[in-house]
């Protein structure tokens, strides 16, 4: 599940909201167990997601680096050519 958290600093064009909050929904499930919170626990869930995602925005804000932005669809074809490599193609 963690693994689907991906890196959202420094890359051009800079993590969406949408990114932010989707890594801050995939740590929550990881720490609450849960992938989908019953009713009782739905607001406790929910709250959670969105405090993560504030401080996740004000982390990579306050983020400093020398280092080039990296583009965004260079780094997809290598994690797509790495998965290749370790797990084989599979043609449709």
């Amino acid at each position: 599940m963690c693994r689907n958290i991906r890196t959202l600093f420094n890359f051009e064009p800079p993590a969406t909201e949408v990114e932010i909050r989707d890594a801050a929904l995939q740590f929550v499930r990881k720490l609450s167990g849960f992938n989908v919170p019953s009713k009782a626990n739905e607001e406790a869930f929910d709250r959670a997601v969105a405090a993560i995602a504030d401080e996740a925005r004000t982390l990579i804000a306050s983020l400093t680096t020398t280092a080039e932005p990296k583009n965004r669809e260079v780094e997809a074809a290598k994690a797509k050519a790495r998965s290749a490599e370790r797990f084989g193609r599979h043609e449709a």
